[in-house]
């Protein structure tokens, strides 16, 4: 990452999240809250992961962005509060207890050579044909895996078999996060 976000401007982006998600299940409005801090107004990509009790109930984001920062967290934190397909849309009743976690990402970087991925430190981004598939830096650390899982875990995330990684045609991107959450 470039930019760390200090702790103020991520208390920011977690409450514009909760509240662009709050806003939008009980209204089905919008919520912009306009910032002037500069670090909230860089174009990065992030994603909003949503848990429910611990567990996962949506995760959504974008690699770039063609929005200051503060905004596209709140449009990922609605999309992975109603689009994510793996998740029915949340409901008022799903707004007792949620807990949200948002990751600032860097660029994507082209790898050649799988030794170059670093397990907790690098996100994997990877593409063959028409699929892709990303896992955050996070999702190993959480599972306990090793490199060679991590991209095998990768290709089951994009529809691919467990060795898709190791095709001539697959080609393998890291990337890494600023990761941040609150209750």
């Amino acid at each position: 990452m470039e930019k760390v976000l200090n702790a103020h401007e991520q208390n920011v982006l977690l409450a514009i999240a909760r509240q662009a998600i709050e806003t939008h299940v009980r209204t089905g409005n919008p919520y912009i809250e306009p910032r002037e801090e500069m670090a909230l107004n860089r174009r990065n990509g992030c994603f909003v992961t949503i848990k429910q009790r611990g567990q996962l109930r949506g995760c959504i984001g974008n690699f770039q962005s063609e929005h200051p920062l503060f905004r596209e967290v709140a449009e990922m934190a609605v999309a992975s509060a109603t689009k994510d397909p793996r998740f029915y849309p949340m409901k008022e009743e799903d707004l007792t207890e949620f807990a949200l976690e948002i990751s600032v990402l860097s660029p994507l970087r082209k790898i050649d050579n799988i030794q170059e991925i670093e397990v907790g430190r690098d996100g994997i981004y990877l593409e063959k044909g028409f699929y892709r598939g990303v896992l955050l830096p996070q999702v190993a650390i959480e599972h306990g895996w090793d490199r060679e899982t991590f991209l095998k875990q990768t290709c089951l995330k994009a529809g691919l078999p467990t060795n898709a990684w190791n095709s001539e045609d697959a080609e393998i991107y890291v990337f890494n996060a600023q990761i941040f959450g609150g209750a």
